[in-house]
């Protein structure tokens, strides 16, 4: 089930009426959310519950075998398990086909017929894995680290399952949903803030189904499908618009998660902070999908030393965190190859501060036309690596490259008004101030209940009109 679909909308209204039905009832509550969760999760694949439930069970199962150890020899020694258990789960329905392809294709260039496990052609990612077992291996961490207590099987359980997360994420740690599971009675309908859910919904509909849809079918969709096919100015226009269609699809589904979540009085954090709109590579990195990037910094690179390290071995975490990054989208080794991408630039770019600082300079240049020059290179160079990420393969990687440097006397069919229109506007958003948007929800609240109404039926009536048909393929579901 997904979010832009009429099977979700009338499964949100019957959520929405018996959360806050039972909200002053905690077990009740509780209950009726981890069922929906499991309706909504199996929606898609029933066998998939099994994987979730299993990565439930090993989360409360780990978490309480740490907190009763009595030695802290014994707590490392369950936190190893723990987590080896978790990453196993993780490995085996996400990365085994990625694992057996490529042992067999190393076993082909040595001359030998290699095969392919047996579960490599049929595991289909589960949708939501890497969410639920990135927020399970930061319960069990927290509970090692003594910042979290131990909680209830139905809280866990609530917590690892929790629906509106399932899709994209964002990733929420323990300490941010666990208080709010378990003080679910002190939940006022009548406080709800419906402005800015209305706006997070609406907005990511737009951003996910009209914007990303659009952008896809037009430019991205047929060269990425072809790359020998296509000219450079459509490769490069092709680059732009991947960056639109993964932030608005990305997004547009984490803010609807936002949105539903603050419609059941549950709050979660933001992921995305207009990250186009970044003049490093460094930048860029924090303003994109934050709660993976601070979930990667918190339980991966602060145990490998951090910034505390030596200056090589900070480069290393560095690398060592975006290369697990871009591996955590997906199992192909074009997202391997888009982490070590951000990575080296990320490191490049920590050489050039503090460069510049031992020179006594500001870390950055000064002056509107430096912010701006800053601003295009780094877009250009996130750009390029999203076209590595998008590629089929590691070979449509290489020719999409290729063809961008060589083919410019093309003709280019596909690169046509409307398109460049589209994709100019959806990042233009990005630089606007903050101002704007705060503006435009406070216009929306001083309007009467008519007038926002109106504002909201035309919102859907835009959503609906331009989007496609049905569904349309998300690059991100399997995130």
């Amino acid at each position: 089930m997904l979010f832009p679909t009429i099977d979700f909308a009338i499964f949100f209204g019957v959520v929405f009426v018996g959360n806050w039905l039972l909200a002053p009832h905690p077990t009740s509550w509780k209950i009726f959310v981890l069922v929906a969760s499991y309706v909504f999760y199996a929606w898609a694949d029933w066998h998939d519950v099994a994987l979730l439930a299993g990565s439930t069970g090993i989360t409360y199962a780990g978490g309480r075998l740490i907190d009763a150890a009595r030695s802290p020899t014994a707590r490392r020694r369950w936190l190893a398990v723990t987590v080896a258990a978790e990453i196993a789960l993780l490995a085996g329905f996400k990365y085994d086909g990625l694992l057996s392809l490529t042992a067999d294709d190393a076993l082909r260039r040595l001359g030998l017929h290699g095969t392919p496990l047996p579960l490599a052609a049929h595991v289909v990612v589960p949708i939501g894995v890497g969410v639920y077992t990135l927020m399970g291996l930061s319960y069990v961490v927290d509970v090692y680290r003594e910042s979290l207590r131990t909680a209830p099987l139905l809280d866990v359980a609530v917590y690892s399952s929790f629906f509106p997360l399932l899709v994209a994420g964002p990733i929420v740690r323990g300490n941010q949903l666990l208080p709010q599971i378990a003080r679910s009675a002190q939940r006022d309908q009548r406080h709800l803030d419906l402005t800015e859910a209305a706006f997070l919904v609406l907005g990511g509909l737009f951003k996910a189904v009209v914007v990303a849809s659009y952008v896809s079918k037009a430019i991205v969709a047929p060269v990425l499908a072809a790359p020998s096919a296509h000219s450079a100015p459509e490769i490069l226009l092709a680059a732009y618009g991947y960056s639109v269609l993964v932030y608005c699809e990305f997004s547009g589904l984490t803010d609807m998660a936002i949105g539903c979540a603050l419609l059941l009085g549950v709050q979660l954090p933001r992921s995305f902070d207009a990250p186009y709109a970044a003049r490093s590579l460094e930048e860029f990195w924090r303003r994109w999908n934050m709660t993976l990037v601070l979930w990667l910094r918190d339980y991966l690179d602060a145990p490998l030393g951090g910034d505390r390290s030596s200056r090589a071995a900070s480069y290393r975490n560095i690398v060592v965190t975006t290369l697990l990054g871009g591996l955590w989208y997906g199992a192909s080794w074009t997202f391997v190859a888009w982490g070590a991408l951000i990575g080296i630039g990320r490191c490049v770019g920590h050489a050039r501060r503090a460069r510049r600082a031992r020179a006594g300079r500001s870390p950055q240049r000064d002056g509107t036309t430096a912010r701006w020059l800053e601003r295009l290179v780094t877009f250009n160079l996130v750009s390029l690596a999203w076209l590595v990420f998008g590629a089929r393969d590691v070979h449509g990687a290489v020719t999409l490259l290729t063809r961008l440097a060589t083919t410019w006397g093309e003709p280019a069919r596909l690169v046509r008004l409307p398109v460049v229109a589209a994709v100019v506007l959806a990042l233009s958003v990005q630089l606007l101030p903050r101002h704007v948007g705060i503006r435009a929800r406070e216009l929306f609240v001083e309007l009467g209940t008519v007038a926002k109404g109106v504002v909201l039926g035309v919102a859907m009536l835009v959503v609906t009109t331009l989007g496609p048909a049905g569904v349309a393929p998300l690059v991100t579901i399997r995130f």
